[in-house]
């Protein structure tokens, strides 16, 4: 009897190694390599073509020769997905959306479900860790209407799975979750790297050879990133990331990965009973609590894809109880704070290298443009000085390591949202101000030194 072979695979970046290791030498993760056993290659099977679900088998083509007419996108009723998405579905793509367990991804997919099943779509929603009891209840609880056109089908295995899609013949397949799946011809275990990579490949196939859209559930890792092999994102046309405290009610759904449109464009839902809500004006929400006179606190005009969103950043300097000062930060990158404090300090002379450092941007959002630098750097000399900023002015800027404020993009765009929402004035780079006119009922101040903007801030 011939001896079964083993190799050890990184479930992290999917290395392979002949022998156990501790530390996978590719991604650098601990305690990531699993054994598997080796599959000899059947010559039966090595030869596997993509075959389309009528039997047409694919053909090399002169490229002179493709109908370059583009399917027209599938909206559905959630702008906010539509938006994220790149301006709706792509009939035959395959879409893998993460998030932390209870963010509300099933919820989000089960209302598009519904919805697209309203519109007169086919859809097969299969269910690898629900019953059809189960799944019935919340679609009640979303008020997902009953038609024909919506299939419930909980399943693991991957040939029924085939079986039913041939049958109900469907436009939209939800797959809820990719780690659940099980290929009957991969001795592994449900959810390991080789499983997670053959059941991808599969529907992969299935979607580009049918025209079939597919949505993949994927679970994450405690680290915040997609579990199983990173192959897994790199298989997909989009990857779609569902984050939010679950100990508040908004939700943003961002783009990491877009074939068919931008990756910067930003989602924002509310969940309450009725399932997810898109939120129009997001900009109203994250300022409607802002405290009036408040000592730390700025509004940066934040570029999210194609949208400006105002957000309020906020800042608490205290005195060091300790030897070393201690810079926090949440919703904002923990480098940029400890840079844009050195330069504060050598450039506007303020002593913050003594002094404790809490930052967070309002309302859960997470932030990163080098526009916020000019806010961040306001909040933070508002809360040591303790003098209070306008409510009704907001800044725009990056600065440089001289002190300088740099320009930014799309400020024609920034100025116009902070106009809308009744702010009187803002701060904006000097070389920022050529080449358009400001909207009325606002000032726009251009300043080109971090000296220069808090003195015009702060009063000083």
């Amino acid at each position: 009897m011939a001896k079964t072979k083993t190799q050890y695979v990184c479930s992290n970046c999917g290395y392979i190694s002949p022998r156990y290791m501790g530390r996978c030498p590719n991604c650098g993760e601990w305690n990531t390599m699993v054994e598997q056993t080796v599959q000899k290659n059947d010559p039966k099977k090595a030869n596997v073509s993509r075959v389309s679900l009528s039997g047409n088998k694919s053909q090399p083509q002169l490229i002179g020769q493709v109908n370059a007419e583009s399917a027209p996108r599938v909206q559905v009723d959630s702008n906010e997905l539509n938006r994220v998405l790149g301006g709706g579905i792509v009939p035959g793509s395959l879409v893998l959306i993460g998030g932390d367990p209870g963010i509300g991804k099933s919820t989000l997919l089960l209302q598009v479900s519904g919805q697209l099943a309203e519109s007169g779509q086919r859809v097969l929603y299969v269910s690898g860790e629900e019953s059809a009891d189960q799944i019935k209840m919340r679609a009640d609880r979303l008020n997902v209407s009953e038609n024909g056109n919506l299939y419930i089908y909980p399943e693991t295995d991957m040939a029924s799975i085939r079986k039913a899609i041939e049958e109900v013949k469907p436009d939209t397949v939800i797959i809820d979750s990719v780690q659940t799946m099980q290929e009957d011809e991969i001795p592994s275990a449900i959810g390991s790297v080789t499983q997670v990579r053959g059941v991808t490949s599969d529907l992969m196939n299935i979607a580009k050879t049918n025209g079939i859209t597919i949505f993949l559930v994927g679970h994450v890792t405690k680290g915040g990133t997609l579990a199983g092999p990173k192959t897994l994102e790199h298989m997909v046309d989009t990857v779609l990331y569902f984050e939010g405290d679950k100990h508040h009610s908004y939700r943003l759904l961002r783009a990491v990965k877009n074939r068919f449109g931008s990756t910067n464009e930003l989602g924002i839902f509310q969940m309450d009973e009725d399932g997810l809500k898109e939120v129009k004006n997001p900009s109203e929400i994250f300022l409607e609590e802002r405290l009036k006179n408040a000592t730390g606190s700025a509004i940066v005009v934040a570029m999210e894809g194609t949208r400006p969103i105002l957000v309020e950043l906020q800042a608490l300097i205290v005195p060091s109880v300790f030897g070393n000062a201690q810079r926090t930060a949440s919703g904002l990158d923990r480098n940029r704070v400890s840079l844009i404090m050195a330069v504060l300090e050598k450039r506007a002379g303020l002593m913050l290298q003594n002094q404790d450092a809490y930052l967070k941007a309002a309302g859960g959002v997470k932030l990163n443009e080098p526009a916020i630098d000019l806010a961040m750097a306001i909040s933070i000399a508002s809360s040591y000085e303790n003098v209070g900023t306008d409510p009704k002015e907001c800044y725009i800027g990056e600065l440089g390591l001289t002190g300088e404020i740099r320009r930014v993009n799309r400020i024609e765009q920034r100025v116009i949202e902070a106009q809308k929402l009744g702010f009187k004035r803002v701060l904006v780079p000097k070389y920022n101000l050529k080449g358009w006119t400001p909207p009325k009922n606002i000032q726009v101040v251009g300043v080109s030194t971090i000296g220069e903007a808090l003195k015009t801030a702060l009063k000083k």
